[in-house]
C-alpha cells in the first residue's frame, strides 16, 4: 500500500471501530439487563409477569423497525439515520438509568428498541459501502462479526459488574460511549447521499410489515407465558400473518416498494436469511439456556457465569479477528459456513449430555469453545452471504433482513425451546425426578433440539448456497447492478 493511500486505509479502520462501538452498545443491551432483573424488580416493584416487559419492550420495537431502519438508510442517507438512531438510543438510555417507576422504564427500553433496530440496520451497510475491496471487506466483516457473535456474552459479564454497583448504571454506561460514538463518526464518517432516485418511503408497506414483525415478536415472546393454544397467541399471531400477507401484497404493486420482492429471487438472499434464522435459534439456546444450566443447575454466581463464557469469547476473538476473514479467501464463503454452523451444533450436543453434576472443565468448557470456534468462523460468511449480490442502494434494506432474521429466529427459538424446556421438565417431575434433575433434563432437550437448528443450517447452506468470494475474485461482494 503507497503511503497516499495509507491515511485513507487508517480512516476506514477507525470508522470501522466507531462503528462496530455503535454496534456493541446495541449488542450488550440486549443481555447486559437480564443479570440486573432481580435488582431491578425489587427495586421498582415489579411482578413476575410484568417484568419480562422490561426485555419484551426492547426486543419488540427492534424486531419490529429493522426493515424500516434498514430503509430509511437507503432513502435518507446512511450516516444522518445512523446517527438518528445513535441519538434516540443515548437518550432513552439517560431515561432509563434516571427511571424511578415502572412505566418508565418499559417506555424508555421501548425507544431504546427503536433506536437500536435503526443503528444495527445501517452499520453494516456503511462497512460495507467502506470496505470495497474483497481481501478488505472479509477482515472488517470478521471484526464486526466479533461484536455481534461476543457482544452478548460480554455483557454478561459486564451486567454482572456493573449491577453489583446499582442496576441503574447497565443504562447509564451507554452515556459516554453514545456521545463519544456520535462525535467520532461526525469526524470519521463521510455524509452519505440521500437514494438518487428521489423515490419516496413506501408508507403503507412500512406500517403493515413493522405492525406485522412486531405482533410476531410479541406472540412470540408472550407465548411461554400465555400458553401457544391461548386465544392472545392465536390472535396476535393471525394478525400478524394477515398484516405480512397485505405488505407482500402492496409491495408488488407499489411503484416504489420498501422491499422490491425481486430481492427474494435471488437464491444467496433467501439461503443466507433461512439460516440466518435457524442458526439464530441455536445460538439463542446456547446462551440464554447454558447461563440458566450454570446457575440453577450448577449454582454458579452471575459473575461466574460472565467468566464461564470468556473462553468461547476469546476464541471468537481469535477467530472473527484474523483467521475467518483468511478462511472465506481462501475457501470461499460457504466452506467455512458450513464448517461453524456444524462445530455449533456439535458444541450444543456437548451441552445436551451436561449432567447435573456437571464439572467446568469436563462438561461445560468444551462445549463452550467448540460453540466460539463456530461462531467465529461462521458468522463473517454468514453477512456476507446476506449482503451478497445487493447493489449499494439496497444494502441497507439487505442488512436490515438479515438482521431481522437474527433477531425474529433467536426469539422464536428460544420462545419454542424454553417451552419444550418446561415441558420436559414437569414430564420428568411428574415422573418422580427431583427438581434440579428434571430442570436439567429439560435444558438438555432443549440443547439438543438447538444443535438440530444448527444443523439443518449447515446442510441448507452447503447445498444451497452459490456465494463464493476469493481473494482472486474479479468482483466486489456487492455486485453494482
Amino acid at each position: 500500500m503507497t503511503d497516499t493511500l495509507a491515511p485513507s486505509s487508517r480512516h476506514r479502520w477507525l470508522a470501522l471501530v466507531v462503528l462496530c462501538l455503535g454496534e456493541l452498545m446495541i449488542v450488550l443491551d440486549s443481555t447486559i439487563v437480564n443479570v440486573a432483573l432481580p435488582s431491578i424488580r425489587t427495586d421498582l416493584g415489579f411482578g413476575e409477569t410484568e417484568l419480562v416487559w422490561v426485555v419484551n419492550a426492547y426486543m419488540l420495537t427492534f424486531g419490529g423497525c429493522l426493515l424500516l431502519g434498514g430503509r430509511l438508510g437507503d432513502l435518507y442517507g446512511h450516516r444522518r439515520v445512523f446517527l438518528a438512531g445513535l441519538a434516540f438510543f443515548t437518550l432513552a438510555s439517560l431515561v432509563c438509568g434516571l427511571a424511578q417507576s415502572r412505566g418508565v422504564l418499559v417506555a424508555a427500553r421501548a425507544i431504546q428498541g427503536l433506536g437500536g433496530a435503526v443503528v444495527s440496520a445501517v452499520a453494516l451497510s456503511l462497512i460495507m459501502n467502506l470496505f470495497s475491496e474483497t481481501n478488505e471487506r472479509a477482515r472488517a466483516m470478521g471484526v464486526y462479526g466479533f461484536v455481534c457473535a461476543g457482544g452478548g456474552s460480554i455483557g454478561v459479564l459486564l451486567g454482572g459488574l456493573l449491577t453489583s454497583l446499582s442496576w441503574h448504571w447497565i443504562f447509564l454506561v451507554n452515556l459516554p460511549i453514545g456521545v463519544a460514538v456520535y462525535v467520532a463518526s461526525l469526524r470519521l464518517l463521510a455524509p452519505s447521499p440521500a437514494s438518487a432516485t428521489r423515490q419516496r418511503l413506501d408508507v403503507a408497506g412500512a406500517v403493515t410489515v413493522t405492525l406485522s414483525l412486531m405482533l410476531a415478536v410479541y406472540g412470540v415472546v408472550g407465548g411461554n407465558e400465555a400458553g401457544w393454544s391461548s386465544p392472545q397467541t392465536v390472535v396476535t399471531l393471525g394478525l400478524s400473518v394477515v398484516l405480512m400477507a397485505a405488505f407482500l401484497t402492496i409491495e408488488s404493486r407499489t411503484a416504489h416498494p420498501l422491499v422490491p420482492l425481486g430481492l427474494f429471487r435471488r437464491r444467496n438472499i433467501v439461503v443466507s436469511n433461512v439460516c440466518a434464522i435457524l442458526w439464530s435459534a441455536g445460538m439463542f439456546a446456547w446462551f440464554f439456556l447454558s447461563a440458566l444450566y450454570l446457575q440453577q443447575v450448577l449454582g454458579y454466581t452471575p459473575m461466574q457465569v460472565g467468566l464461564a463464557f470468556l473462553p468461547a469469547n476469546l476464541v471468537m476473538a481469535v477467530l472473527s479477528l484474523g483467521w475467518s476473514a483468511k478462511l472465506v479467501m481462501r475457501f470461499g464463503i460457504r466452506t467455512p459456513l458450513v464448517a461453524g454452523l456444524a462445530l455449533a451444533a456439535l458444541g450444543l450436543l456437548l451441552f445436551a449430555r451436561a449432567p447435573v453434576a456437571g464439572d467446568f472443565w469436563a462438561h461445560v468448557l468444551p462445549g463452550m469453545v467448540l460453540l466460539g470456534v463456530g461462531a467465529g468462523v461462521a458468522f463473517n460468511p454468514m453477512l456476507m452471504a446476506a449482503m451478497h449480490d445487493v447493489s449499494p442502494d439496497d444494502a441497507g434494506l439487505a442488512s436490515g433482513l438479515v438482521n431481522t432474521a437474527f433477531m425474529l429466529g433467536g426469539a422464536l427459538g428460544l420462545a419454542v425451546l424454553a417451552s419444550i424446556a418446561a415441558a420436559h421438565s414437569q414430564s420428568l417431575l411428574a415422573t418422580g425426578h427431583d427438581a434440579i434433575a428434571a430442570l436439567n433434563g429439560g435444558y438438555q432437550i432443549a440443547f439438543a433440539v438447538g444443535a438440530l437448528f444448527a444443523l439443518v443450517a449447515a446442510v441448507l447452506g452447503g447445498w444451497l448456497l452459490r456465494a463464493e468470494v476469493r481473494a482472486d475474485a474479479d468482483t466486489p461482494a456487492i455486485a453494482h447492478h
